[in-house]
């Protein structure tokens, strides 16, 4: 089953999350951190896959700070709309936001972490700061400003060689920073590659990336994994 629910972060702030359950007994627990374009049909749809893989899920609507329910489509102008609700909000108040998220699930075991695009971005600063025990980053733009920071847990990277928003000079940057993550380059993709939503979806890449999440999180999240 799922559906919107409301949850509060630490400093009172009130908002929307897509809170998915699997069919039996929980695996652990997975936050979906969306994209510029909000909780929409695909990050949804995002949630409920990792679901039915097992695990307790929950995509926080970041973007309530600004404005509620907001969704987007792919337009260039829904892109820059995205573009600047990120830029309204403050990094450590996306980061009570997901450790308000973190807090709902943790119930479930160990909470791993997926994000896409600014998600990705906002996932490997969540290794960093929260307290995760795996996260996955799809493409996730501006990492490399973020490089003081180190990931406190196993981080995977997904990038599409093809990106024009992500150079290849700033995933070796990353590599060099992170040298105990996890890469992998996906030659014939760009930006966005996993969301069959958009025209950069590449339906291959997009499995194996996902192939190689779920084979990631069954083995930090499941009972007995390693930590």
């Amino acid at each position: 089953m799922s559906e919107f629910t409301t949850i509060m972060s630490r400093d009172g702030h009130e908002f929307r999350a897509w809170l998915a359950a699997p069919p039996g007994k929980a695996r652990g627990a997975i936050v979906v951190v969306q994209e510029i374009f909000g909780v929409n049909s695909h990050i949804r749809s995002v949630a409920d896959g990792y679901a039915a893989d097992g695990y307790v899920t929950i995509a926080p609507s970041l973007f309530d700070r600004v404005r509620k329910g907001i969704e987007l489509g792919y337009t260039q102008q829904d892109v820059q709309e995205g573009f600047g609700y990120v830029q309204q909000l403050k990094p450590e108040q996306t980061l009570l936001d997901l450790s308000a998220a973190i807090a709902v699930v943790k119930h479930a075991g160990r909470v791993g972490m997926v994000g896409y695009c600014w998600g990705g971005r906002m996932t490997y600063v969540s290794a960093c700061e929260l307290p995760l025990a795996c996260g996955v980053s799809y493409y996730g733009g501006g990492i490399v400003q973020c490089l003081d920071r180190k990931p406190k847990c196993p981080v995977m990277y997904h990038f599409g060689e093809l990106d024009t928003h992500i150079p290849l000079t700033d995933v070796d940057k990353i590599k060099a920073a992170n040298p105990e993550g996890i890469f992998h380059l996906y030659r014939d993709a760009g930006h966005g590659f996993n969301c069959d939503q958009r025209s950069s979806y590449n339906p291959q890449s997009a499995a194996l990336a996902r192939e190689r999440s779920l084979a990631f999180f069954n083995r930090y999240l499941t009972q007995g994994a390693a930590s």
